[in-house]
């Protein structure tokens, strides 16, 4: 039977994803021919913390089995994320239940925004590289557009400098006849793992009021800051919410929107519980009600989310451990980088990532061979079961980089990064140059 043009464009959506197929065949000490994720950004450090509280503390009551307070959250969990949010975003204004929409993820979350905020081909400004799902979750439903950001091998894309980037390719878009709506942010940048500086986001939030433009900040790693103990060059940023930046003479406050979730900075991807936030928009707020029905979250999901947010002594000892053992994580993988003449992105101080060059790093150890970029790489790197997110899905502007998400248990973690050496191979006839030596 034909699907219709949606049904078949999720169809050859589907059979592009490899990723579901290595989730389902993971390695492990019982299943050593499996492949290592280390593409996926998940935090493994805390389960067991995390699987202890919700299992000492989950209980269903017969509320869990209604449609409770609406499909989006009920005002138990609404009301302890408003409190959690206001203490670690700290927002200009408080928030307060009704500026929270809770949603089953935050793609969900994402769509909703492009869904909310453009028609059919308009536009929203994304810089590069970014997120890779951001493509799919902003356009494929929506049919809205990207409008990717380059900024070149000078620019900092954190940095104050980015804005006339922004302004360059709002003004190319504009040009080619398309209206631009938006600015999406992931502040902690994915995959680059930094901060934008205050005032970064000072500038951007004038440049949308500018150009009537929404800014909408995904912060869904705000916790996940740390210290980073190997590299300060660039000097790491701390993390600013753009709520907590008063917005008064700076942007009307109905084009400020954040998006936070449970997956990143409590390592709950499966969980599926995103929000969006948004403080200055009755219209908005109006517009998301109608729309949670097709997003809204498991009642038992809300419940063990309000459980673990309402535990304000618990989540700040998490949050303080898992800083911890980020930071750990990052000095192993970078001493892996260094030990093994991988060029890598410094400066990190957030979020679960490393950006390497793989392909220089090969091109180094194969000096006869011609450039190896993303797509050959990623085929050497899936032979020895390994997968990394490759820079081509996250729009980067140069070839042959990859995001390692470092935030695994050390043996899982050190298996991963053992493949890596592996897939990159050293031929003999270049055994005088500097070779994969697999420390970590």
């Amino acid at each position: 039977m034909s699907l219709s043009k949606r049904g078949s464009s999720a169809e050859e959506l589907n059979n592009s994803l490899t990723i579901w197929k290595i989730l389902a065949d993971q390695w492990s000490k019982s299943n050593p021919g499996g492949y290592v994720s280390l593409g996926v950004a998940e935090n493994t450090l805390m389960h067991e913390e995390l699987c202890d509280h919700i299992t000492k503390h989950f209980q269903v009551a017969s509320q869990q089995l209604t449609y409770g307070d609406g499909p989006a959250g009920s005002h138990r969990l609404r009301d302890s994320m408003a409190r959690f949010l206001t203490k670690y975003l700290k927002p200009a204004t408080p928030i307060k239940r009704n500026d929270i929409t809770v949603t089953n993820g935050c793609t969900s979350a994402i769509e909703h925004m492009s869904w909310a905020f453009s028609n059919p081909g308009e536009g929203f400004l994304l810089g590069q590289p970014h997120y890779g799902a951001f493509e799919t979750d902003i356009t494929f439903r929506t049919e809205s557009k990207l409008v990717q950001v380059p900024f070149g091998s000078g620019v900092d894309p954190v940095s104050v400098d980015c804005v006339a980037k922004y302004e360059a390719s709002l003004s190319k878009a504009r040009e080619a006849g398309t209206k631009v709506v938006g600015l999406f942010l992931c502040n902690p940048h994915n995959p680059l793992g930094r901060c934008y500086s205050r005032e970064t986001l000072v500038e951007l939030m004038k440049f949308c009021q500018r150009n009537n433009l929404h800014l909408i900040s995904d912060e869904i790693y705000a916790l996940s800051v740390w210290e980073n103990t190997v590299d300060t060059d660039p000097a790491p940023n701390p993390f600013t919410s753009v709520l907590s930046i008063d917005p008064d003479g700076l942007i009307d406050a109905s084009r400020i929107h954040v998006l936070w979730g449970m997956s990143k900075d409590f390592g709950a991807n499966g969980l599926r519980l995103g929000a969006i936030i948004s403080q200055h928009n009755p219209s908005l707020a109006s517009s998301l009600s109608a729309l949670a029905i097709y997003s809204s979250a498991s009642s038992l999901t809300d419940v063990a989310t309000a459980n673990l947010l309402e535990d304000e002594q618990w989540v700040e000892s998490y949050v303080i451990k898992n800083r911890k053992l980020l930071s750990e994580n990052y000095a192993i993988v970078t001493r892996w980088a260094k030990d093994n003449d991988i060029e890598y992105l410094p400066g990190v101080n957030a979020a679960f990532f490393l950006w390497v060059n793989l392909g220089k790093a090969y091109k180094t150890r194969h000096a006869s061979s011609e450039d190896i970029g993303c797509a050959k790489l990623d085929k050497l790197l899936l032979d020895q079961r390994i997968f990394l997110a490759s820079g081509l899905a996250f729009g980067s502007e140069a070839d042959g980089w990859f995001r390692i998400v470092f935030t695994h248990k050390k043996e899982f973690l050190m298996e991963g990064l053992k493949r890596v050496v592996q897939a990159m191979g050293v031929e003999t006839a270049e055994s005088q140059l500097p070779k994969l030596t697999g420390k970590l």
